[in-house]
């Protein structure tokens, strides 16, 4: 037996006898992560397998960040179909299988495809509304169960990046504003997903990500789209956005991704930052020591077509260069493995001819196998799909996802009070209404219950943009006519999905009673308004006052807004509402 697929033989000792059997060509392979998807409703069977051959036995590529699948049985199958694939290749091996976060209520192809078949969860900030620590530990631990459940063995996340810009589109992927408090509930999320104090056959790697902290984008505007690639520290808090990274890796964090934004007005070379050589060399593998796996954020080296969009390349600042050359740079920078680009022969090239040393893409793929060894993937090629089926989306996992939802929710206004179960309701915006009595004339209504989204602007003029929400956090004024006029029939009751902290003045002034949510079913927002549910939860960030505090705030420092509505840590319990009923009655 080669000693690279024997257990009983050391780590190290496997790694060197497999990269001694490499070729340069296999190596280039191992230093690439796209995508891949089943066949389904963007690619027929025929031409997905086909892709996936391409991808895994021409091209060598056994690192993949799974798209779509239907349900996790899909998923399940295509993670077989691809290990197949793999097994037939000259050294068998394996597929490491990646995803983006899959059990939010938010669906976005470039973040994360939300599938059915799985628990439901509230976003990232939700899960900071928790008070303490439990609920991220625990959230993790059954994404980890899930995923290991289908094939997936690394979750692209958790986000330690820093909620600092309030008009940031990714912030709700974010645990929050405060520093301190995504240090450690990213700590947290990490042991959940690892599933014990070490890394092994049951656990799934964390890729932390966006080092060195993507919360401060020039006016919120994400750096997905080439429109908006600055990222500035007119604060000058570099330091504070990378602590949580620091505390990521004290707790053996194994993986970290680099963001699409180039740094502007800094000490730092103004190029994206996985090119950008004293943050990577400097700061990530130097000063802080990490000798982990470094990947780059999707498609810097060449365009993917997704749909009708053509995505990419997104190298900010060296958008001059061709693809073999941004590769030069990143690699010369300390990247290992390039995120949605698939074309090793770009790192055969450079090997070829003498660019880049055959030493040096070796460190790159001892660390590539090296996490494939502890996670047991040589051993353990396969998914049960029965498994699958069962074990995603089991009954406690559900039950302990809508008990998240619940203890996200933060109750902001009680003006209203609590919701009679025997008022007559006129609802706008819940599709699902149980235990009350509705209307369809607002006349009739003895309350109106109401579920908004945070505002922002539509489009702005890019596809890009449609799935990342920036601009303007207040509400527009037919919104606010809307509410007006509900709130002169009957008393108004409003549950908000906080994607980014939204200007709720107006609303208060309405005199509703206001929660903000993070993402929960009509139940859970109808449950917390009729007393049925207790509400807990806390801000995960300050509620702005104005759209002006927010242009005047530094997109980098934390609580800048002048004179917050609300601060983070806000929240009205349960008991507090029922008092105010007590009161009224």
């Amino acid at each position: 037996m080669n000693d690279y697929l024997d257990p009983t033989q050391p780590i190290g000792r496997r790694v060197e006898d497999l990269l001694a059997r490499m070729t340069v060509a296999e190596k280039a392979g191992l230093m690439f992560h796209p995508t891949t998807e089943p066949g389904g409703d963007s690619l027929t069977d025929a031409d997905a397998l086909g892709d996936a051959e391409l991808n895994v036995v021409t091209r060598g590529i056994s690192h993949f960040n799974v798209l779509g699948g239907g349900d996790s049985e899909g998923v399940a199958n295509w993670h077989n179909t691809l290990q197949d694939l793999a097994a037939s290749t000259r050294l068998g091996i394996p597929v490491t299988l990646s995803s983006d976060p899959r059990h939010g209520f938010r669906s976005n192809p470039f973040t994360g495809q939300s599938l059915e078949s799985l628990s439901r969860w509230p976003e990232t900030t939700g899960i900071a509304a928790i008070p303490g620590t439990n609920a991220a530990r625990e959230y993790a631990d059954i994404i980890r169960r899930e995923f290991l459940a289908m094939g997936i063995r690394v979750y692209l996340g958790p986000m330690a990046d820093i909620f600092s810009e309030p008009r940031w589109s990714r912030g709700f992927g974010t645990f929050g504003e405060n520093p301190a408090r995504v240090a450690e509930l990213t700590v947290a999320f990490i042991e959940g997903l690892r599933g014990g104090k070490s890394m092994g056959a049951d656990s799934v790697a964390a890729v932390v990500k966006h080092f060195p902290g993507g919360g401060p984008q020039l006016r919120g505007d994400d750096a997905h789209d080439f429109r908006y690639p600055e990222q500035v520290y007119p604060g000058g808090m570099q330091e504070l956005h990378i602590e949580p990274f620091e505390k990521a890796f004290a707790v053996g964090a194994t993986q970290v991704m680099t963001y699409y934004g180039k740094p502007v007005g800094t000490e730092w070379d103004e190029v994206g930052f996985a090119f950008n050589t004293p943050v990577v060399q400097g700061i990530l593998r130097h000063r802080l020591g990490f000798e982990g796996i470094v990947v780059t954020d999707w498609n810097l080296l060449e365009s993917e077509q997704m749909g009708d969009l053509t995505f990419g390349p997104n190298g900010w600042g060296l958008e001059h260069l061709t693809p073999l050359e941004r590769a030069r740079i990143a690699i010369d920078a300390g990247v290992d493995q390039f995120g949605g680009d698939r074309n090793p022969a770009l790192i055969e090239e450079l090997v070829n001819t003498g660019v880049v040393t055959e030493d040096r893409i070796d460190q790159s793929v001892r660390r590539l196998l090296h996490e494939k060894f502890m996670l047991g993937i040589f051993e353990n090629r396969k998914a049960d799909v029965e498994k699958a089926r069962t074990e995603c989306g089991a009954p406690v996992y559900c039950e302990k996802g809508v008990a998240a939802q619940r203890a996200s929710l933060v109750l902001l206004s009680e003006e209203a009070g609590l919701l009679s179960t025997d008022a007559c309701v006129y609802v706008d915006g819940i599709d699902h209404v149980s235990g009350l009595t509705t209307t369809d004339s607002i006349e009739r209504a003895e309350a109106v219950v109401v579920r908004l989204e945070a505002p922002f602007e539509v489009g702005r003029g890019s596809v890009v943009a449609e799935y990342f929400h920036g601009g303007t956090l207040e509400f527009s004024d037919d919104t606010i006519a809307r509410l007006r006029e509900y709130a002169a029939q009957a008393p108004l009751y409003l549950s908000v999905f906080l994607e980014r902290p939204a200007i709720l003045g107006p609303l208060l002034e309405l005199g509703a009673t206001v929660i903000g949510d993070f993402g929960a079913s009509d139940t859970v927002v109808i449950d917390a308004l009729t007393g049925r549910a207790p509400l807990t939860g806390v801000l995960p960030f300050d509620i702005p006052s104005s759209m002006e505090a927010v242009e005047n705030s530094r997109e980098d420092v934390p609580f800048d807004t002048k004179a917050p509505l609300f601060r983070a840590g806000a929240g009205i319990t349960r008991e507090a509402l029922q008092a105010t009923a007590a009161r009224r009655a």
